[in-house]
């Protein structure tokens, strides 16, 4: 196992290890997906740590205070999730049995379960499991692994002072017309992947809802995002779509659904519009939405 104080510990970290931290956030994800398991000291259910963990299907275990001053580096330790609600961290290799239930003939309840789902690699295999579609389509891995670029600073670029990231943002977009296009060509690609492999199950999408700090990481992000105290409650979701300085970003994702919609032949059921600030501000987006795709 290996204890992660921060992302610049995320370079000593090797495949197969037991990731262990205080918590985990979306820039740590292309790591997450080498661990044998995840163990954090805060965070509940649906933390960033047990969201991924899921759809990795990689064992985790979180709230589990005290694990970064109780586990060492380099300790063997196994991860078990398979007793309960409460998961354990076990000293050494604990032997362990493999039960396998054949899917095509698994009862399912009269309630429809419904997946989360964010990284559109894993969809076809997830959509091998018995379910009823998927519930909660995540757009926000498409833009962070898949395009790596703040919205505004495709449609902006001139707004984007840093030489390097404008450079960067260039090559990205190489192959395509316009950063706009790199950015609605990546984004459509990524949701119809999903669409496709659970086709005709209903998606649902949930815009990008992104906090501020987060936006800020992508490439040309900083000029674009205020220093919020409190990024949570702060300019996201509705709040964000609704605002005319993000109007040209919120076009480009609007158009993106369009074309794999209307264009590819693979609609989304539904689309979600994150918002901490109640109905009011939700239905703000509508005309936006409507104007543009």
């Amino acid at each position: 196992m290996r204890r992660v104080g921060g992302a610049a510990d995320l370079a000593a970290f090797r495949p197969g290890e037991v990731l262990v931290a205080e918590a985990t956030s979306p820039d740590w994800e292309p790591v997450m997906k080498t661990a044998a398991a995840i163990v954090t000291e805060r965070g509940g259910r649906t933390c960033h740590a047990a969201i991924v963990a899921r759809e990795l299907g990689v064992p985790a275990v979180v709230g589990a205070a005290g694990a970064l001053g109780a586990l060492a580096d380099g300790a063997e330790v196994t991860v078990c999730c398979a007793r309960g609600e409460a998961g354990e961290v076990l000293q050494g290799a604990v032997p362990f049995v493999v039960s396998r239930i054949a899917a095509d003939v698994a009862v399912l309840p009269r309630t429809k379960i419904m997946l989360n789902l964010a990284n559109p690699a894993l969809a076809f295999r997830s959509a091998m499991l018995p379910s009823a579609g998927v519930g909660l389509a995540r757009m926000e891995f498409i833009v962070s692994e898949q395009i790596g670029v703040h919205p505004m600073a495709c449609v902006q670029p001139d707004r984007v002072a840093s030489l390097a990231e404008r450079q960067a943002i260039a090559q990205l977009a190489r192959h395509h017309a316009s950063a706009e296009a790199f950015f609605v060509q990546t984004l459509a690609e990524g949701v119809g992947t999903i669409a496709a492999a659970f086709h005709p199950r209903p998606v649902i999408l949930r815009l990008s809802d992104f906090k501020t700090n987060e936006y800020g990481r992508l490439l040309g992000g900083s000029g674009f995002e205020p220093a919020e105290e409190n990024p949570m409650l702060g300019f996201r979701g509705a709040a964000r779509y609704a605002h005319p300085a993000y109007a040209p970003g919120f076009a480009l994702e609007c158009r993106a659904i369009r074309r794999c919609g209307s264009g590819w032949g693979w609609p989304i059921c539904g689309s979600w519009c994150p918002s901490a600030a109640g109905w009011r501000r939700r239905s703000a987006c509508w005309p936006r939405w409507r104007g543009t795709g």
